[in-house]
């Protein structure tokens, strides 16, 4: 045994990873559940494929670039040892086996690229999606982690809060899937003003609670530790997910008098984005206002693309860019200040946490919707992803099933 090692901390650590891990087929079921039948078996599968394409990059080159040392002293890219084979089964990241800390940070990426599909539903094709997995994870996904993740990145040296992904994950996919929807423009059913038509609703819940069930692990496992932290962390994840889930329901009857399943399941989704960066910096009371907000804030984030004209599918950013911002400003004034000077306005902490809070939503923000309009335009050039109307009316199915 290594000297050092803390074998419970390992223990939780690889629940933690496979219960991440799960989260990637509970987001295919999820968006499978919502979109028509024509083009559920084609969504399934652009969740699932991340998981083979992310972890052969994530072993090549992905955690060297996301996690390696800093490369010029900026903070802004890793360059380490691309030839994981090197990590030996014995070397620690802090008390815990460094392979198994690479398996957790790697569910991380496989499920932040999985999630923008959601924003092309039923209008992208699958051969320019496998393209666009590997320049976006590549270009986009490992800089951001190194910004946030890595403890020579910048943000995370600048002491800007972000416990479990709200940057890294939830508002990078959010607004990256705002960019590609751009670049793929309004798909048929959405110029025809046509709503939603869930193909299969037990599906959808389904999705939700292999998600709910796989957030534990991706919040309380970011602890790195079966202690407090993690304690705190996990408590925070099931308050919030439950204040979003019963305030979208509250919303829906006093603006329309009527309920609906989705909404439950997209209250319960925006209360778990929101709480992921602050799952461990507040207390019970922060968690159940951070997901009573978050679900308050995206009611109306995603109807935004009605106004807006922009064809959101499954409202990626409207919730996950949405909760994504509020978890992560929220910081700024419901943080308890667990760690030294990161105390938020409401408990004696300065503003000056909350203008870093903000500056990093603004930088994180603006990198990932530049580069991946650029990544979305070169690859829609390359290889056409966006499918033609008469393509969009057979389904994704059909067009994949014809190669």
């Amino acid at each position: 045994m290594s000297a050092g090692l803390n074998t419970g901390d390992s223990a939780w650590l690889m629940t933690a990873t496979a219960m991440v891990l799960l989260m990637t087929p509970g987001l295919a079921f999820f968006y499978g559940g919502m979109v028509r039948s024509k083009n559920m078996l084609t969504m399934l599968y652009m969740s699932f494929i991340c998981i083979g394409l992310v972890t052969i990059l994530w072993f090549l080159y992905g955690y060297g670039i996301a996690f390696g040392d800093d490369a010029g002293g900026a903070g802004l890219i890793g360059w380490g040892d691309w030839r994981l084979g090197n990590v030996s089964v014995n070397a620690l990241q802090g008390r815990i086996p460094e392979q198994i800390y690479v398996c957790f940070q790697l569910t991380f990426a496989i499920i932040t690229v999985a999630l923008i599909s959601g924003s092309v539903a039923g209008r992208a094709r699958f051969g320019p999606w496998l393209l666009f997995v590997v320049a976006w994870v590549t270009l986009v996904y490992l800089p951001v982690a190194h910004w946030v993740f890595a403890s020579s990145g910048w943000i995370n040296k600048w002491g800007v809060m972000d416990f479990a992904g709200g940057l890294v994950v939830e508002l990078n996919s959010g607004v990256s899937g705002l960019a590609l929807a751009l670049v793929l423009g309004r798909g048929v059913a959405f110029r025809r003003g046509e709503g939603p038509r869930p193909g299969n609703v037990p599906f959808v819940l389904l999705g939700l609670g292999l998600l709910w069930f796989g957030w534990f692990g991706f919040n309380a496992g970011s602890a790195l530790s079966d202690g407090a932290l993690a304690t705190r962390a996990f408590v925070s994840t099931m308050i919030a997910g439950c204040a979003g889930m019963l305030t979208w329901r509250l919303i829906e009857w006093l603006r329309v008098r009527h309920l609906t399943r989705l909404g439950s399941a997209s209250g319960a989704l925006a209360g778990l984005v929101a709480i992921t960066p602050s799952c461990a910096y507040v207390g019970v009371e922060g968690a159940f206002v951070i997901g009573a907000v978050a679900a308050a804030v995206c009611t109306y984030a995603v109807e935004l693309k009605l106004v807006a004209g922009y064809d959101d599918t499954l409202d990626v950013t409207g919730i996950h860019g949405a909760g994504g911002i509020v978890g992560v400003v929220s910081l700024g004034f419901l943080a308890t200040g667990w760690d030294a000077g990161s105390a938020g306005l409401f408990y004696g902490g300065s503003v000056s946490v909350l203008g870093k809070q903000v500056v990093a939503v603004l930088a994180v923000g603006a990198y990932a919707f530049a580069a991946t309009y650029l990544v979305g335009t070169a690859v829609d050039r390359l290889t056409r992803m966006r499918m033609t109307d008469e393509e969009q009316a057979r389904g994704t199915d059909a067009a994949f099933a014809d190669g």
